[in-house]
């Protein structure tokens, strides 16, 4: 969902070429760039749904070092997006970007599948009849976190460009400007991206559960093999727009210009003769708010011109309205963003869940259970079915009960997700709480790979909630932003889920490493051991649950302080794009 501040002016240039080869794009290239995509996300999640299980097993890693790894890798896989579309829109190009990360992936995915195939390559095997076990040598952790750092990057340069690189193929050549091709578009994006996503946690991890991880990341290697040449042969008949610059220059010259022009005076009262502002523009001042930004486009001698369109000035120097309003944008919800990066704490959670539901019973049949890493796939479900039922059920439903169009804002939305999330901690640690006192019952708290007498069911409540909370907090949190900032600022509005996801797992990582710190000093027992029977899980998700209720308070507090929503009514993201 990178798309850089002039999609708009790329997409409309086609419209005016007449040269144009119509022989090029249109729906038969998507196939090929949409699956290249959805293997990379099948990948991703198929491994860190369960990456924690291999790397204490095989790697013999501690808990804590194998969870800060996983979140360190779920972090540089959502912000590294956000550099690649930067390189892409402003140096080099949205195809090269998907074809460099897209062998990228592939090497590390390949690098990954080695360590199964390798014996050296990771610790051997513990002997039944010894009482211990040699550890993973610095090389051989060195060598996993190169591969999985390597899909990090590929990572950064598929989901960077891949979506707008689709949309540049439905270029409409004639007058229209029919939004229905793109809403096509992105309808079979998100379902493959969120089949994938279901297809990973259910399939994948199953096969690396019951055929062995060496199948498991092979299968992988091969899927993504195909896509990926796919992707290249389809190469004769792709649009490949050239790059443009993006909006870092802008907003450093905004800076720049307010440190220079720090002794101008700013008045409230200014007129567009007061401020630099481009030909055309329908912003001729400044809004109030960060007002000392305003400085960076006044112009300190109106009266040497006859109409500010007239000056021919540096921009870093005397910046224009919208620039400075562009800045201002992305600094007025930074707060507001955050809140979210905070409640995706609770969801990067990648390693806990599953330890916690491969020490419970998941059979759903005497022949069938559920593999540990496959109950994340409960809250992907919830996800998609809220979406649905929201729109077609609910808001209907209450419409036809007040007798008026019934719809909540994107800030009021975004808030019951955040309120929401404080619920999935509180039952995680209850259940937990139970599950270890019914281990130590049994006597099986010194076993790490015990089982005990308690359904893994009661654990798709928890996930179930996560995913109606995400579904009502991320998709308002796109609207909000697309809606708050100016339309040359749209593709910020796409990018900003990633970078919170980015913040949240680093966040994550802190608050993990921080707790294990605190509750081992004094030789205690830490909250968070390798094994979950002789620690305290549920404490830990007891301070997620106080972090969430927290977070909900800040959340109120940033939106009284960010004010009405602007008056921008409500925009389609498809119209926008093809306008």
């Amino acid at each position: 969902m990178e798309e850089n501040s002039d999609e708009m002016e790329k997409m409309k240039e086609p419209l005016l070429d007449s040269k144009q080869d119509s022989s090029k794009g249109g729906f038969r290239t998507l196939p090929y760039i949409i699956a290249n995509e959805a293997s990379e996300r099948l990948a991703s999640h198929g491994l860190t749904a369960n990456m924690i299980v291999y790397m204490r097993d095989e790697y013999k890693l501690e808990m804590i070092t194998g969870n800060n790894i996983l979140n360190s890798w779920i972090a540089a896989s959502n912000f590294l997006p956000v550099v690649g579309a930067f390189l892409s829109d402003a140096f080099v190009g949205r195809y090269p970007m998907i074809g460099f990360g897209s062998i990228l992936f592939l090497l590390g995915l390949i690098m990954l599948w080695s360590t199964t195939m390798i014996p050296q390559a990771r610790p051997s095997t513990c002997i039944e009849s010894s009482s211990s076990c040699s550890s993973s040598t610095a090389f051989q952790v060195f060598y996993l976190c190169c591969s999985i750092g390597i899909m990090s990057i590929g990572c950064g340069g598929i989901r960077a460009s891949t979506l707008a690189f689709g949309a540049d193929q439905l270029i409409v050549r004639d007058s229209s400007k029919s939004s229905f091709p793109l809403e096509r578009y992105f309808g079979w994006y998100y379902a493959s991206t969120s089949i994938s996503v279901l297809i990973a946690m259910s399939c994948i991890v199953y096969i690396q559960d019951h055929l062995g991880w060496k199948i498991g990341v092979g299968v992988l290697v091969m899927l993504m093999l195909a896509t990926v040449l796919s992707f290249f042969l389809a190469s004769p008949f792709y649009i490949k727009l050239k790059s443009k610059a993006n909006f870092l220059t802008s907003f450093a010259q905004v800076i720049v210009a307010t440190y220079k022009n720090r002794n101008a005076s700013v008045s409230s009262e200014g007129t567009s003769m007061t401020y630099h502002h481009k030909k055309g523009s329908v912003l001729l001042v400044p809004s109030d708010k960060l007002r000392f930004l305003n400085k960076a486009c006044t112009i300190r001698h109106p009266g040497q011109y006859s109409s500010a369109n007239d000056i021919n000035l540096d921009s870093w120097n005397v910046c224009t309205v919208d620039q400075v309003e562009d800045l201002k944008a992305v600094i007025k919800v930074i707060p507001l963003w955050s809140t979210g990066a905070i409640m995706s704490v609770n969801v990067n959670q990648p390693s806990f869940p599953v330890i916690q539901a491969r020490s419970m019973d998941r059979h759903i049949t005497s022949w069938f259970e559920i593999p540990a890493g496959s109950f994340g796939m409960f809250m992907t479900l919830a996800f998609i079915l809220w979406v649905f039922a929201y729109d077609r059920l609910i808001l209907p439903l209450a419409s036809w009960i007040m007798r008026k169009p019934v719809c909540l804002s994107p800030k009021q939305r975004m808030g019951i997700g955040i309120f929401l999330s404080i619920f999935p901690a509180a039952i995680m640690a209850i259940i937990e709480c139970f599950r270890r006192a019914m281990a130590i019952k049994e006597g099986l708290s010194g076993d790490t790979d015990a089982v005990v007498k308690m359904s893994a069911m009661w654990l798709l409540l928890p996930n179930c909630l996560n995913g109606i909370a995400e579904a009502l907090n991320i998709i308002a949190q796109n609207e909000f932003f697309f809606s708050e900032f100016p339309r040359s600022m749209s593709c910020i509005a796409l990018t900003l889920r990633g970078l919170g996801m980015s913040a949240g797992s680093l966040l994550a990582t802190f608050i993990i490493s921080s707790v294990d710190k605190v509750s081992a000093s004094g030789g205690s027992m830490s909250w968070v051991p390798s094994n979950i029977n002789e620690g305290h899980y549920d404490y830990y998700y007891w301070v997620l649950c106080g972090i969430s209720a927290v977070n909900f308070m800040y959340f109120l507090l940033c939106s009284w302080a960010y004010g009405p929503e602007a008056e921008r009514g409500k925009v389609n993201v498809i119209e926008q794009l093809v306008d």
